[in-house]
């Protein structure tokens, strides 16, 4: 049985106040947990694509366990209030879509987001972007103008040696 109050005290106090988007945020959670029977993630078992950068992400990761260290928290952003879930032990996965909601005041949004069911709030949809591989490690290399480490995968090659991005020219013939 989930505990849904001690969920959205951790939700909020990870996030530091409690808002609307937390809200969507710790909906969308409540609802991964039930259509996937997911839990806690300890490493990559559970995958979250979010669509946003808004408040609702750290309900995800405070309750869901997602993170971007663990490389099981990415971001397809479309600016869209929109969540991919993916459980690699059973092979499911699930897009939430917020619904359309009437227009009115943050206050009110609140109160209105707290008063509904995930199954209110969310169309359910099949994941659209395939689950991604596991997070790989990989090696720091200097950059050869900077000398900062970068990920090799990560440096462009310059007269053969590796160079960080911010280093690295930017070749873009069809700028005018």
């Amino acid at each position: 049985m989930i505990e849904e109050k001690a969920l959205w005290e951790k939700a909020a106090a990870f996030h530091g106040h409690t808002c609307g988007g937390l809200t969507i945020g710790y909906k969308a959670a409540l609802y991964a947990i039930q259509l996937l029977d997911i839990h806690f993630s300890g490493d990559e078992e559970l995958v979250c694509i979010s669509e946003n950068d808004a408040c609702g992400v750290d309900a995800i990761q405070a309750i869901l366990g997602c993170s971007v260290g663990k490389g099981n928290l990415l971001f397809h952003i479309t600016g869209k209030q929109a969540f991919s879930f993916y459980n690699r032990k059973t092979g499911k996965s699930v897009r939430l879509v917020l619904r359309p909601r009437p227009s009115m005041g943050r206050e009110e949004s609140f109160v209105y987001l707290q008063g509904k069911t995930p199954e209110e709030l969310f169309d359910v949809k099949e994941a659209k972007i395939h689950l991604p591989e596991r997070a790989r490690l990989f090696r720091s290399v200097p950059c050869s103008i900077c000398a900062e480490e970068t990920a090799e995968h990560l440096c462009r090659l310059m007269d053969g040696k590796p160079v960080c991005l911010d280093c690295a020219d930017q070749y873009d013939r069809f700028r005018v």
